[in-house]
Formats: C-alpha cells, structure tokens, sequence
C-alpha cells in the first residue's frame, strides 16, 4: 500500500459534478442567446424585405 495521506475522492467527484453543472449551464446559455440573435436576424430581415417591397 502507498504510503501518505488517502486520497479524498468524494470531493474531486462532487467537484467534478458541480464543474460540469457549471459547463452545461454555460452551453445552454449559449445555445439560447444565439437562438434569440438568430431571431432578431431573422424579423430584422423580413422587415427589410418589407420594406422594400413598399418602396418603389
């Protein structure tokens, strides 16, 4: 057996866990602010294309 102090793994993976809760809400939040960017580009489009269809 190793000599030294026993290793504390509960904490590592309780930290691992919380690290990766962390990480997934991040990419959420990415996910959803592109969604919303995507739509604003969108609307902003169509109102372009409206008007321009107005105008002569």
């Amino acid at each position: 057996m190793a000599k030294g102090p026993q290793k504390n793994t509960r904490n590592k993976a309780l930290h691992t866990k919380l690290l990766n809760r962390k990480k997934a809400k991040v990419q959420d939040e990415k996910r959803e602010r592109a969604a919303q960017l995507k739509a604003i580009v969108t609307k902003m489009n169509q109102q372009k294309k409206s008007n321009e269809l107005d105008t002569p």
